[in-house]
């Protein structure tokens, strides 16, 4: 049993469609507070129904932040999302929910403060497969990193040549956390493979029929794959739909697909670096019993 009390910040870590905003949305309705995003794609403008973006009804029943407050071809990191959560702590209890780690652990843990990588060196690895760029890295810093995800590998690649420190070294010497777990109640939703597949194939139909092929559509004139928001799990996959690439039928499949691979990398994080969070398993979850909301 989990004790939320009203007067403590709440961050709420998941994979991909396992209810985690749903369960923020709760807290905020029961207790008070401001629904905060952690979410590294859901802060950009343009793509809001295939990043499951909260839609009006659910801005209705809550205050939410950091939502859709980037532009759709802008640049945001880690550090600019730190900098813009320290500005609402001071302000309505927070209710920080989202599927991107490396962001909450940031909050909870801190962020080393590595200097901006010069256009230079992003040009050279932005020309290099990302699997040459691991070849160059150290095994201390290939431990901690997901070695799947190119945007990961490629951060750590232009810290040690920007730097000449790895990422590790950086880390290890990181400023304390804007929130210390010991000052939160920080809750790990652990969502078993065999539950979470149908969640994320109904998910991405609701997403169709709530007109995710429509939003393609518009954003199609500006489409550009370097975007961070072009990393949208769906978006390119409608974008290669929209120009004759594949059916839409291939278009829903290799979303699933990916869908269900970037949640298995997000439980692989979650259990490897927030073993000291509370974990719930999120197919037993139930509000009353796993939960109890001091007033």
């Amino acid at each position: 049993m989990i004790t939320i009390s009203k007067d403590r910040p709440v961050v709420i870590a998941g994979p991909t469609a396992s209810g985690k905003s749903a369960l923020a949305l709760h807290i905020a309705e029961t207790q008070g507070g401001v629904i905060v995003n952690a979410d590294a794609l859901q802060v950009f403008d343009g793509w809001r129904i295939v990043t499951a973006r909260p839609d009006d009804a659910d801005l209705a029943r809550a205050p939410h932040s950091l939502y859709g407050h980037v532009p759709f071809d802008g640049n945001y990191s880690v550090g600019h999302w730190l900098r813009d959560v320290a500005k609402l702590l001071d302000g309505e209890r927070p209710i920080i929910v989202g599927g991107t780690g490396l962001y909450l652990t940031a909050l909870t843990e801190g962020l080393a403060d590595i200097p901006p990588t010069p256009a230079d060196v992003r040009a050279q690895a932005d020309a290099q497969d990302y699997r040459a760029l691991l070849a160059e890295l150290d095994p201390e810093t290939t431990a901690r990193i997901d070695t799947k995800n190119p945007v990961r590998v490629q951060r750590a690649w232009e810290v040690l040549t920007t730097t000449g420190r790895t990422l590790a070294d950086w880390q290890d010497n990181t400023p304390a956390p804007l929130l210390p777990l010991t000052d939160v109640t920080p809750i790990v939703l652990d969502a078993p493979k065999e539950w979470l597949t149908p969640r994320i194939e109904q998910r991405f139909d609701l997403m169709l029929e709530a007109g995710a092929l429509a939003e393609a559509e518009a954003m199609l004139p500006a489409w550009n794959p370097d975007h961070l928001s072009s990393k949208a799990i769906g978006a390119p996959e409608l974008i290669a739909h929209l120009k004759g690439k594949m059916s839409l039928a291939q278009a829903r499949e290799a979303t699933i697909i990916a869908s269900r691979r970037y949640a298995k990398r997000q439980r692989t994080w979650f259990r490897a670096r927030m073993k000291d969070w509370a974990t719930i398993p999120i197919s037993s979850t139930d509000l009353s019993t796993d939960f109890t909301f001091q007033t």
